[in-house]
């Protein structure tokens, strides 16, 4: 089953004009400026690379600490295998998972974790992802948090890109970008960041799904942790550059 796909853009979410950020605007203003440049430059980033909500929620879980590429090797593995589908890594042994998720590194304590998950769905849920992202965001998001192995981070994307919600996901990335940019403190934290975002922005869960996925695009191609392509940037010259070193 393919996911869905959503027809929001850009041009959706103001009236239409320029792109440019005028620091005399407001927050949200500037934010959905910087959403439109990332947007005109990357295009839309089709994000989460996965055909079905559980296949989401492995490779969320997976994806903890390590580069996505070691993930898809994972999640091949699991589909050739059969285990990705939520009855059957219900059915299967940790000690089962663990040879087949190899590539994705930490992969006994990802196996619990996968575990985990798929036997709280089917105890509390008997294996429906419906029933489970039928529920008010406001209350699936700490019993989802409850289960081990799930931060705030796995939670989100699990909310956002598996059950739609309208909830932005946070993640080193957009601390690196965003404090660059001089928005907040890189010290800043998961909770605080997610708030300011969701503050200063339209709740709209395709705003959201495309904001962190292009996010995650310029801080991976250009707006590196170290010597960032500052010329390349499409927010060079509305960027101060904070703590930047080049």
């Amino acid at each position: 089953m393919a996911m869905e796909t959503l027809s929001a853009k850009p041009g959706d979410l103001l009236p239409p004009g320029p792109d440019g950020v005028n620091k005399t605007e407001g927050i949200q203003a500037r934010l959905i400026a910087i959403y439109k440049r990332l947007y005109n430059y990357f295009g839309p980033r089709h994000w989460w690379p996965a055909d079905t909500p559980f296949e989401v929620i492995v490779g969320a879980i997976l994806t903890q600490n390590v580069a996505w590429k070691n993930v898809e090797q994972a999640i091949a593995n699991l589909k050739a295998a059969g285990l990705l589908d939520a009855e059957a890594m219900y059915r299967a042994t940790a000690a089962e998972l663990e040879p087949l998720i190899r590539p994705a590194g930490y992969y006994r304590t990802k196996a619990k974790k996968l575990k985990a998950f798929v036997e709280h769905l089917w105890q509390r849920y008997n294996g429906s992802l419906s029933a489970m992202f039928s529920r008010p965001l406001a209350e699936l998001r700490p019993e989802i948090l409850a289960i081990y192995g799930i931060g705030p981070e796995t939670a989100d994307a699990i909310l956002c890109y598996a059950g739609n919600y309208p909830i932005m996901v946070m993640d080193a990335y957009t601390r690196r970008v965003f404090s660059r940019l001089g928005f907040f403190d890189e010290k800043i934290t998961y909770q605080s960041m997610q708030e300011f975002f969701m503050a200063n922005l339209p709740q709209d869960q395709y705003l959201y799904n495309e904001y962190h996925a292009l996010i995650d695009g310029l801080a991976n191609q250009l707006c590196r942790k170290n010597r960032p392509e500052c010329s390349k940037c499409p927010l060079e010259d509305i960027c101060p550059r904070v703590g930047v070193n080049i």
